[in-house]
């Protein structure tokens, strides 16, 4: 009997799954399970149903587009790719080329259409999107009115800000309805004359964020004045929503951050700042203050009275010197500011109708030729004070 390696019988395994034309290209459903997304960009997990499991990994190369969602045990998926042996470990696994939720490959395709449709309208255009103001103070939400995304931003906006204003407009962002109870809330708050609008929810499958794939979501946020920053799901989650917004956040905390600037790291960092002047102006008087100790502990012990009279006498000029310095430096700052002040004065044009000056109109127009004016015409002069009506006689 001839006796074969493991190699050779995992070899010989392996080219007989290859060689099967239906496991080059089969689509699998079941139940994510045992799922690593590993340091080297591949996935390595498990699909599972009643009868059994079978192992599967995606590569870094695949996902770019072969992944749209962010995986998490216990999601029903299917599948695409073939199925192959990994010869080391003796075992047949699922190469995944493809991976869909279930049940999410008909939305995606209304998706596209939408998609499509209300590009081709203009919806989308970058032209038409507004300026998130830099430090608002009113500031509406639209989402649920219980869950993590309406915590989460009311956390980072009272650790950001505590001043402004946020209104909350409680919407059902997943089911029925969801959709007009959202579009209801951007024109509610859009009518309030806020400065800016968040529109989102924490993360979830395909069918869990449609909502904001809805034409009448969508709609609703390009009609809006105000700008609106469209954050839903997590950052691998793209809806139509986020395409219609002025900004496009990946998580609901992220919108946050981008529509409420941090005030408070700023405010601070100020403080900080200003300790640390203080520290520094007290610690160079001290030592200013040392050193003058020290100058003057010199001076007494060298003796002589006339010494320490000319050693005195130049440190009050050296003062006298400083004095002058900052009293030339003020005076010639405060002949500045009032050359600028009458700079500025005489640009007025109120302040040339004063020492007997006017502005006259004839006709509504300047008056700059007399040769223009007739007996009986009517004038309008403008002095510093007033206006009078004159005739030509």
């Amino acid at each position: 009997m001839k006796v074969y390696t493991v190699g050779q019988v995992n070899n010989y395994i392996k080219n007989l799954i290859s060689q099967d034309y239906l496991l080059k290209n089969i689509t699998v459903s079941g139940e994510i399970s045992n799922l690593k997304y590993h340091s080297s960009g591949h996935i390595y997990f498990s699909l599972k149903d009643d009868t059994g499991t079978l192992p599967a990994v995606m590569f870094k190369q695949s996902r770019a587009n072969g992944l749209k969602f962010q995986m998490t045990d216990g999601q029903a998926v299917s599948v695409t790719g073939r199925v192959d042996v990994y010869q080391r470990d003796g075992r047949y696994q699922l190469y995944a080329e493809m991976i869909e939720l279930a049940g999410a490959g008909n939305l995606y395709e209304q998706f596209e259409r939408l998609k499509k449709k209300l590009n081709e309208e203009g919806l989308f255009d970058p032209d038409l999107k507004k300026e998130i103001p830099k430090y608002p103070k009113q500031v509406g939400i639209v989402t649920a009115r219980t869950g993590a995304a309406i915590q989460d931003i009311m956390n980072i906006a009272r650790r950001r800000d505590p001043y402004v204003q946020l209104y909350l407009y409680p919407a059902k962002v997943q089911g029925e309805g969801a959709a007009e109870t959202i579009a209801r809330g951007i024109r509610v708050l859009d009518g309030m004359g806020l400065d800016t609008i968040i529109v989102g929810r924490g993360g979830g499958s395909m069918e869990d964020l449609w909502a904001f794939n809805e034409e009448i979501v969508v709609r609703a946020i390009a009609a809006a004045n105000t700008p609106i920053i469209s954050g839903v799901g997590h950052e691998v989650d793209l809806v139509l929503s986020d395409y219609a917004a002025d900004r496009r956040a990946p998580t609901p905390s992220a919108a946050c951050e981008l529509a409420i600037p941090d005030i408070m790291s700023t405010v601070n960092q100020l403080r900080q700042m200003e300790n640390s002047m203080h520290i520094g102006m007290q610690g160079r008087m001290q030592r200013t203050r040392l050193t003058l100790e020290n100058l003057f502990m010199r001076l007494s012990s060298l003796g002589p009275e006339n010494r320490l009279r000319n050693h005195m006498q130049t440190l009050d000029k050296l003062t006298d010197g400083m004095r002058l310095a900052m009293e030339r430096k003020y005076v010639d700052r405060y002949h500045r500011l009032e050359m600028l002040a009458e700079k500025l004065n005489g640009l007025s044009p109120s302040a040339k109708l004063v020492g007997g000056f006017g502005y006259i109109e004839h006709q509504g127009a300047p008056l700059n030729d007399v040769a223009v004016l007739k007996k009986g015409d009517e004038l309008a002069i403008t002095v510093s004070t007033g206006t009078v009506k004159a005739e030509v006689i």
